[in-house]
């Protein structure tokens, strides 16, 4: 086994291979104990295996640490982690704390932690990577850094007490909706919130939008009406009015009072459906233009960031009004279509009207069943006059055909119910 000293921050994200070269997941923490005398020991990685499930790797089955990947022995428990009450985890729990130097020289905060090998074959902390206050008067400026041993600080808090909740979040920064959501779910509860404070606005709707319905109220109930306006706001309309739904009709209504008038006014029009419609199903901000309109300009829209994949796929075409509900639905213009003509090209001279709208009273099976039909990811859908209301998405189709329990399900469980509805939606 390599006896290189491995600073933690570097080994998060690691690929994890067994001795076959399969890859069995990617490293998301390193698991301590603490020690009456000594560096705390390390005991174990948490790795994140496929369907995001979080599983413990005793350090003893792994072989080698080095060049950005881990090799095991191949024998992993994938039993879901959880943490025991002398554990600490040193990305989610010891990086940011704030810690004295015992020489006297002041008060710095852990940005890193190196773990190493001992000759007789156990792994410790060996060093800490240390950033003291700043100096400057900026706001931007960043104090100096230093190194030290763990014998040569002393812990502001309590052993083992979680790190800021401000650092905690910044860790967090690059992780996928999803995994944040889970990531924040296996959080205690009082952690959860503090790190939910610390979340902007558009982060932690994004991590809503991937909870279970419970959980979205429960942390939207302990946030603030103001601030439960504002996450509103970020969130898609489709998943906003499924939340507010959950709510009751009079508290519901207290925050939509309170949420940007354009963003109430699509979240009150997706309420007038039933949850299990397609206008109850539907997002209200498809890409909407004029048959006028150039490929050219059409494209542009599409290659925004923020967009949803599902509705980049194509284009609606309507008559003015262009924004929900708009004038009498015309046609779709997808995408690989534009592909293969000239920018310049109007993209009503290339519409397919081949394909109907669904009426905003539509059961979602019905959608469904289009959907398979066509083989599409989106569907236009209008009112009895016409007029386009937005577009049902096939992943809203799937989380309605799901399971309501369906985000707590590891990878290999079954889901019994999904069958039955997909065979439902395809009669």
């Amino acid at each position: 086994m390599s006896t290189q000293r491995v600073f933690v921050g570097r080994l998060a994200g690691c690929p994890v291979f067994d001795p076959a070269g399969d890859r069995l997941g990617k490293v998301r923490d390193v698991v301590i104990v603490y020690r009456s005398t000594g560096a705390p020991r390390v005991i174990g990685l948490v790795l994140e295996i496929p369907g995001r499930r979080q599983v413990f790797v005793s350090i003893g089955r792994v072989t080698s640490i080095a060049q950005g990947q881990i090799i095991t022995t191949g024998l992993i428990n994938v039993r879901r982690f959880q943490p025991r009450a002398d554990e600490r985890r040193i990305m989610a729990e010891i990086v940011g704390r704030r810690v004295d130097l015992r020489d006297g020289t002041g008060t710095a905060t852990i940005e890193d932690a190196a773990i190493e090998r001992s000759r007789i074959g156990e792994w410790a902390i060996s060093q800490l990577f240390l950033r003291r206050p700043r100096t400057g008067v900026s706001p931007f400026s960043k104090g100096p850094t230093t190194f030290a041993t763990w014998e040569e600080v002393v812990e502001q808090t309590a052993p083992g007490q979680a790190q800021s909740a401000e650092h905690l979040a910044q860790s967090y920064a690059e992780l996928w909706p999803a995994d944040l959501a889970n990531t924040l779910l296996d959080l205690p509860r009082e952690r959860r919130m503090a790190v939910v404070s610390e979340l902007s606005d558009e982060r932690l709707a994004d991590a809503l939008e991937e909870m279970p319905e419970d959980e979205q109220v429960a942390i939207l109930e302990s946030i603030g009406d103001e601030r439960a306006a504002d996450v509103l706001d970020a969130m898609e309309p489709d998943d906003a009015a499924d939340l507010l739904a959950e709510l009751g009709d009079t508290r519901s209504e207290e925050l939509l009072q309170m949420m940007e008038p354009e963003e109430a006014e699509d979240v009150r029009l997706i309420l007038q459906y039933g949850p299990d419609t397609a206008g109850g199903l539907m997002t209200t901000d498809p890409i909407i233009l004029p048959a006028d309109a150039t490929i050219a300009e059409a494209l542009a829209l599409i290659r925004r960031h923020e967009l949803h994949p599902a509705l980049a796929t194509s284009v609606f075409v309507t008559l003015p009004p262009y924004e929900t509900p708009t004038g009498r639905y015309l046609g779709t213009v997808h995408f690989q279509r534009m592909l293969r003509y000239p920018p310049h090209e109007r993209i009503g001279a290339i519409l397919d009207d081949s394909i109907e709208p669904v009426q905003a009273e539509a059961p979602g099976a019905e959608v469904a069943r289009r959907l398979a039909s066509y083989d599409l990811v989106s569907l236009p859908v209008v009112d009895t006059a016409h007029r386009l209301l937005g577009a049902a998405t096939v992943d809203d189709i799937l989380d309605s055909l799901l399971p309501d329990d369906w985000r707590s399900h590891d990878e290999g469980d079954p889901i019994p119910t999904l069958t039955g509805s997909i065979r439902t939606a395809s009669t």
